[in-house]
């Protein structure tokens, strides 16, 4: 089979289109045709080195796909050929909380990912993608909608809150999107006043340039009549952190996502935390659970994720390229077809 791997780290000439043996399936597995990927932030930390736990070389990047069961195990019984599926972020974190040997099946990264013809993972590994999305959409959901999604929900978020989300990429588009599902009211910043009018066009309710207006947490507050939002989903962009805490109200919350750039430190003091009663959460994707969860949501609202551009398999090095530009709106994808 036809599949890419990265043989080395740093540099895109490490990534390599290869042929592969198929997968075997055994019991309890599901072999699947992947008919789309979907890129997120993770693809440029693993290129570069990858986190503690996924340092995996060779490996198959890219932890997203959207696929067809060709072949199923002899004990699968929730499964059959012909169903569309998509892949758990951790091969193995099915519910609960996670635990260090679960945070180690992050699929491209402590395992092999989806950047391959056929995967065949275990059976508790896999969901049913929603009806009314193509493979290309439903391509976009294990990472970045779970995220946002985990976020929000982690966060208690009820109808009438508000929620600020920073920045215009997969994460805060869902973010905002699956917001607006709740009924909450939703602040979202980008650099562009172009993709600002875009997400009004999604339901944003206030946006901000932060380009413009660098000091964006006093504009949040003021859109708060100075008392704060109820959550923010924080990218990790470069000292978004301490302006983030600035944004909450008293006991607000404040879910960690990311690490685009890197905290800084932005005059961050534990007493911005204490001193306001704060919650800050670390969020690491989610559980099979919450996917399901999320699934059932976008199913029975019709959600269509935001696609900015999708790349054919042959030219995957061009959609790392697009990813690491950081100018993309929403999702970029990847195409068998």
């Amino acid at each position: 089979m036809k599949a890419y791997q990265l043989i080395g780290h740093n540099s895109l000439d490490a990534l390599k289109l290869v042929d592969l043996p198929g997968p075997k399936v055994v019991s309890n597995d599901v072999l699947v045709r992947i008919h789309a990927n979907s890129m997120n932030y993770w693809e440029l930390v693993i290129l570069r080195g990858g986190y503690a736990r996924n340092q995996k070389i060779p490996v198959i990047p890219v932890s997203d796909g959207a696929s067809e069961v060709v072949e199923i195990g002899e004990n699968v019984t929730a499964f059959k050929v012909g169903d569309r599926v998509a892949g758990t972020f951790f091969r193995d974190w099915v519910q609960g909380a996670p635990t260090e040997d679960m945070m180690n099946t992050a699929l491209g990264g402590g395992i092999d990912g989806m950047l391959a013809s056929y995967v065949a993972l275990p059976e508790h590994a896999w969901v049913k993608i929603p009806e009314h999305l193509t493979y290309e959409e439903a391509a976009t959901l294990p990472c970045a909608a779970v995220t946002a999604w985990n976020s929000l929900t982690t966060g208690g978020l009820i109808p009438g809150q508000t929620v600020l989300t920073l920045g215009t990429g997969g994460v805060s588009i869902f973010a905002l999107q699956f917001a607006k599902l709740f009924g909450a009211k939703v602040i979202i910043t980008s650099s562009s006043d172009e993709k600002l009018e875009r997400t009004r066009a999604l339901g944003a309710d206030e946006t901000i340039n932060y380009r413009t207006n660098p000091e964006w947490q006093e504009i949040a507050r003021s859109l708060t009549d100075g008392i704060g939002v109820d959550q923010v989903v924080e990218v990790g962009g470069e000292g978004t952190f301490s302006r983030s805490l600035s944004s909450a109200r008293m006991g607000g919350y404040i879910g960690t996502i990311g690490v685009l750039t890197g905290f800084g430190s932005g005059g961050l003091t534990p007493a911005s935390v204490f001193f306001n009663h704060l919650r800050v959460q670390g969020i690491y994707v989610g559980s099979r659970e919450m996917f399901e969860a999320m699934i059932k949501a976008i199913s029975l609202h019709r959600l269509l994720p935001v696609i900015d551009e999708t790349i054919p398999f042959a030219e995957v090095k061009r959609a790392y390229e697009l990813l690491e530009k950081g100018k993309h709106f929403g999702k970029i994808v990847i195409s068998h077809s």
